[in-house]
């Protein structure tokens, strides 16, 4: 099962499999070929975030280089990264 990681800078990695459960043990990859292996914390859909590494509440959650959001509680590694954890800044003139 394979994830993407894209940009150096990015702590949270596209998933690219289906069926992803809680427990689910997940590559990821990243541009240079550089292999992490992660077990998830909780169900993922295709193409939905991942966090691979510990994002404290209130840090920058990036992805493909570009911050995207900020973390609204603690993420822990493997945790599946969405609204119930991000609040998105995109649009809102925040940055």
């Amino acid at each position: 099962m394979l994830a993407l990681k894209v940009h150096d800078k990015d702590n949270v990695a596209t998933v690219f499999a289906e069926g992803i459960h809680c427990g689910s043990e997940l590559d990821v990859r990243d541009k240079k070929g550089n292999l992490q292996r992660l077990k998830t914390l909780n169900a993922i859909p295709y193409g939905h975030k991942l966090a691979i590494k510990e994002i404290p509440k209130g840090e920058m959650i990036v992805k493909y280089g570009e911050i995207i959001g900020i973390a609204t509680k603690e993420i822990r590694t493997g945790d599946y990264v969405h609204v119930h954890n991000l609040d998105s800044l995109r649009g809102r003139g925040d940055l």
